[in-house]
């Protein structure tokens, strides 16, 4: 028995989700699908996260047990022929029998992008969130501050999520700026449940004046989720990179 460790990308505009459905197509059933072609046997994978309909992955990782000889090196190559072109083996090694992708991370960076534009543009408005007005990066930069460290985020907790130990630690909590493209990368141990989305739907009610950053931390503070509002849309998103 071998256990194989994959890294992988993806364009999620035409899935809802990582994770297998019993009702519509995930990402996940389609690398297990192509995986099993090619290697001769009914391959279940682990990941290192789902990420839900329309996100976008660079970097996320999926583990698994194969009795195939296939030699690792090969991988990514041969999986061409198997998977659509919006998703892509880029990475294979091997690991040790207790290595799960999910379990063994150590860290997850996400990114998010935010065009500010007037007008609609149809080559990306899979990939960005395109908002009509100027945000105050400055402020949205000193709210985001108040991310780092260990805290409850319960307040950006998705209403309906399985129950879980809401403390998570936070090590980057940073805005960018390229022309009109904002982009926000976040660093920590783990994520609830759409917490990205709401950190980054909060943040932009900050840079749009619509809240100030005092009320940004005292409502983080309060765990209450019904007091930030909606998420950001999750086509902006993406998973970029796993730790180990």
């Amino acid at each position: 028995m071998r256990y194989l460790k994959l890294t992988l990308s993806y364009d999620g505009s035409n899935y809802n989700g990582f994770q297998r459905q019993k009702n519509a197509i995930g990402v996940q059933q389609i690398v297990e699908g192509a995986l099993s072609s090619l290697l001769g046997e009914n391959i279940k994978v682990a990941a290192s996260g789902r990420t839900d309909t329309g996100v976008h992955a660079l970097g996320q990782v999926i583990s698994f047990a194969t009795v195939s000889t296939v030699p690792t090196i090969n991988i990514p190559i041969a999986m061409k022929q198997f998977l659509p072109r919006d998703i892509v083996v880029y990475g294979a090694e091997d690991v040790s029998a207790d290595f799960n992708a999910r379990y063994s991370s150590i860290e997850k960076t996400y990114q998010y992008k935010i065009i500010i534009t007037t007008t609609a543009d149809p080559f990306v408005r899979n990939y960005v969130w395109e908002i009509g007005e100027a945000l105050d990066v400055k402020k949205m930069q000193e709210a985001a501050n108040f991310l780092l460290g260990t805290h409850d985020f319960s307040a950006f907790r998705n209403q309906g999520s399985k129950p879980m130990v809401p403390v998570r630690t936070i090590t980057k909590a940073k805005w960018t700026t390229s022309g009109k493209q904002l982009m926000f990368t976040i660093t920590g141990d783990g994520f609830l449940y759409k917490m990205v989305r709401n950190i980054v739907g909060a943040l932009v009610k900050v840079g749009s004046g619509k809240m100030t950053t005092e009320e940004f931390q005292t409502i983080m503070l309060s765990k209450d989720r019904k007091r930030f509002g909606i998420a950001a849309p999750a086509r902006g998103l993406y998973l970029m990179e796993v730790r180990y």
